[in-house]
């Protein structure tokens, strides 16, 4: 199952993850990445856009994806790892008109799905670069 399918499935509601970790637990079960818990944890801290409102924590959540398909040892060795990074946030800022939380939240967050639509598209996103990368 891909991850936005998972994600529009309800992933992580019951768990009662936020944003980035839906994405990074969620991608670790889609794309079979063989993540520890404890590595896990270290989404926790990057939703509601870090806390602050700022960069949309999905985002965040699927750019520490990007970066371990991408990257082998450190990010300056990886050719791959910007261009991919930017696709993704182009994408995603083309299709919901911004990156950042506090807006998106003021455009896309209702009281019955909260922030689902947003970090559907966020795993969309990332499905089709984790496909490219992967051959999914």
């Amino acid at each position: 199952m891909k991850l936005s399918e998972m994600i529009r499935s309800g992933y992580g509601i019951e768990e009662d993850y936020n944003c980035a970790e839906k994405i990074l637990y969620g991608a670790n079960r889609a794309y079979g990445l063989g993540l520890e818990p404890e590595t896990l944890r270290l989404a926790a801290g990057f939703g509601g856009g870090l806390a602050i409102g700022e960069v949309c924590g999905a985002l965040c959540g699927a750019v520490m994806v990007l970066s371990l398909l991408h990257v082998e040892t450190v990010a300056h060795q990886s050719a791959t790892l910007k261009p991919s990074t930017r696709a993704l946030l182009e994408e995603f800022r083309s299709e919901m008109g911004c990156i950042d939380c506090t807006t998106l939240k003021a455009k896309y967050r209702t009281p019955e799905q909260k922030c689902l639509s947003i970090i559907e598209r966020a795993a969309l996103c990332l499905d089709r670069l984790a496909a490219e990368c992967q051959n999914l």
